[in-house]
């Protein structure tokens, strides 16, 4: 996934949790956001994000395709 790709997060249920990590030597936590059920995230990778880590039960969508987590 290039940096300006973006990528869309909509929650199933309330409370999803989804994670910025750093990029770096170390990954870190940088930021993060709850989402309740319905909502949606639109979101893209940069500088200082290379990874996202989704918590709870969402769909996910990228230039690569649709997945769905199965839950918390």
């Amino acid at each position: 996934m290039r940096e300006n790709d973006f990528f869309v997060v909509k929650a199933e249920e309330d409370g999803v949790n989804v994670i910025g990590l750093t990029r770096g030597n170390t990954t870190r936590f940088h930021h993060s956001e709850k989402l309740d059920a319905g909502e949606v995230m639109i979101a893209q990778f940069t500088e200082h994000t290379s990874a996202v880590k989704v918590r709870g039960k969402a769909t996910i969508q990228t230039s690569h395709g649709e997945m769905k987590t199965e839950g918390s």
